[in-house]
């Protein structure tokens, strides 16, 4: 499931990059589509200004929550697998309109960090993440992945 949290974490830091206002912001919200997994991304407003992504992964030959609920402050924020806490948490930082960064915890140590890019039509999410363990079978190492709006 590590694995799964991972991947997961390049487009948390995407999305939640969007613009701060929350009529700007509301032109990004919906769907999102990962390129190299069958994976999708939900995103709508919440905590006043902050984001609610739900990812839909498929698992086992069913689908998995995955929730984040961020104030976009760079404090963490718990994630929860099915309605119920899963031990790990994201700190999301809002950079500016197109641009935020992220870093994953597990139990309160730390996995790896991203940063994420919004193309400038807003289609397009650049994800380049850089795990620092290779907890749950992931590779240690940088990684880029792509995100296109649905």
């Amino acid at each position: 499931m590590t694995r799964l949290r991972r991947r997961v974490l390049c487009g948390v830091v995407a999305v939640v990059s969007l613009p701060g206002g929350i009529v700007r912001a509301q032109s990004f919200v919906g769907t999102w589509v990962r390129q190299d997994v069958p994976m999708t991304m939900t995103v709508e407003v919440c905590c006043g200004s902050g984001r609610r992504l739900t990812y839909r992964v498929p698992m086992n030959g069913k689908e998995t929550l995955m929730v984040v609920e961020t104030a976009l402050d760079g404090r963490d924020a718990p994630v929860l697998l099915g309605g119920q806490p899963s031990g790990e948490t994201m700190a999301i930082r809002q950079i500016d309109s197109r641009h935020a960064t992220a870093v994953l915890k597990m139990n309160g140590q730390t996995l790896g960090t991203a940063k994420g890019t919004l193309s400038a039509d807003g289609k397009t999410l650049a994800i380049e993440d850089d795990f620092t363990s290779a907890a749950g079978g992931q590779p240690v190492g940088k990684q880029t992945e792509t995100w296109i709006r649905k």
